[in-house]
């Protein structure tokens, strides 16, 4: 991954290679292999296995239904945010499980302060440390959602002092980022900014600091505390708003000389999918700044879409919001058009859907790739065609020249090459365009 410059021109435009191309050849290397066996000498006419083992673009799903799986005992469907959980399934975990790491490859983790630590002093790092190390042992890259956020806070905090909340949040962020190092080395660290000072739905301690210190401060400290604590964290400036808001927000921070690792954009559409020319405006935008973008949050619903009217998407509440078939179907088209958008444009590095089932879904949306029942619609199967079939090299057998040399494409990321004689060796592709890489083959 590129990292930026600490100061990225602002107002330039977008560096070479940011037009999207709907070809992807950006995300594809054509390499030349040279397989040496485990004496060192080249393997020579010889039929040779290449496969894919995973993606280097980030397709990402919440892990929040995984972390009680990943503790050994049934979830329930609980989404660690505080909510009730529904009767706890085994089964169906195990099931959700294996679908999940089907497709994906980047889990985010619920670390909502209200929800990691309901009693003061008492955090679920353990349960959520196993969790993380669970997806990382299966080559998941992990992310913690939020480090700072105005919502989903503890109730503890409500009657403290401001300097004590200050205190109390620095002290936070030091210790889960310093705590996850190594295993989770990807935060978001300060969520929705934006709308942080002036935040009137609820109660919270964040809002009132947020008005005495400023939307960049509070940004410098999200930064600055999680850096400390984890030099080599990538950080994340992620919110909703997509006006202009949000990049006059960009700007002012840059200016004040705080680096932002990636630039995180949400996209749940619960009224209605955005589209190709509104998805390609909006990263043109947001990648003049030359950081790259997370998609960080997206929803496509295979029901009804909420009503235009709506400002909040969380005033809407229902009692039945079914899935339909004919909803399945729209949702499986837009979610492989919203992929394809997104991929085509080189700035864009990540893509986290926001939940693969509609059991616990976000306001109970049908929003999830599974059915409440575990069974997957449609959109599963499309997204998994594009991930695990289009965008990927299966097992295929090549046979060396004399030189030990095969040729193979596919798409960035990792390959394993195993000789029909034994032996086998991990390969990455890193780089678009012709490549030279060399396999040594370990017994």
């Amino acid at each position: 991954m590129t990292t930026p410059s600490t100061s990225p021109s602002l107002f330039t435009p977008p560096a070479p290679g940011r037009t999207p191309d709907p070809a992807l050849a950006h995300r594809r290397a054509d390499a030349v292999l040279t397989v040496v066996g485990p004496d060192g000498a080249p393997l020579a006419d010889a039929d040779v296995v290449v496969e894919q083992t995973n993606h280097r673009f980030l397709f990402g799903c919440i892990g929040f239904e995984l972390v009680d799986h990943a503790n050994g005992y049934a979830s329930g469907g609980s989404d660690h945010t505080g909510a009730s959980a529904a009767e706890a399934d085994p089964e169906f975990d195990a099931r959700f499980a294996e679908r999940w790491l089907d497709v994906f490859n980047m889990a985010t983790l619920p670390f909502y302060w209200g929800g990691f630590e309901p009693v003061e002093g008492e955090p679920r790092t353990a349960e959520l440390l196993a969790a993380a190390r669970w997806f990382a042992e299966r080559g998941v890259v992990v992310k913690g959602h939020p480090l700072v956020w105005h919502t989903v806070q503890p109730k503890w905090l409500l009657d403290k002092p401001l300097e004590e909340v200050e205190r109390l949040q620095r002290e936070r962020i030091r210790r889960d980022a310093g705590a996850f190092a190594g295993v989770v080395d990807t935060w978001d660290a300060i969520n929705e900014v934006v709308i942080m000072p002036v935040f009137e739905a609820e109660e919270n301690a964040i809002t009132p600091l947020a008005r005495v210190k400023g939307r960049v401060e509070m940004i410098r400290m999200a930064f600055e505390e999680a850096r400390a604590a984890n030099p080599a964290a990538t950080l994340l400036l992620n919110d909703f708003d997509m006006s202009t808001a949000y990049e006059c927000l960009i700007e002012a921070v840059l200016e004040a000389g705080i680096r932002i690792d990636r630039l995180g954009l949400q996209s749940h559409m619960h009224q209605g999918y955005w589209g190709e020319e509104k998805t390609l405006r909006v990263l043109e935008r947001f990648s003049r700044y030359n950081i790259p973008i997370h998609f960080t949050e997206t929803t496509l619903l295979s029901g009804d879409v909420m009503p235009p009217h709506v400002v909040d998407l969380n005033d809407w509440r229902v009692d039945s919001w079914p899935s339909t078939p004919e909803g399945e179907e729209r949702q499986a088209d837009e979610v492989e058009r919203h992929y394809r958008t997104l991929l085509s444009h080189p700035s864009v590095e990540a893509m986290t859907y926001w939940g693969l089932s509609d059991r616990g879904m976000w306001l109970n949306a049908p929003g999830g790739l599974l059915r409440a029942d575990g069974s997957p619609k449609p959109a599963y199967d499309r997204l998994r065609s594009l991930v695990k079939g289009e965008w990927w090299l299966p097992p295929t057998t090549l046979r060396t020249d004399s030189a030990g040399r095969v040729r193979f494409g596919g798409f960035l990321g990792d390959y394993r090459v195993t000789a029909a004689g034994g032996g086998s060796a991990a390969v990455v592709l890193d780089a678009p365009g012709e490549q030279q890489v060399e396999a040594t083959l370990a017994g």
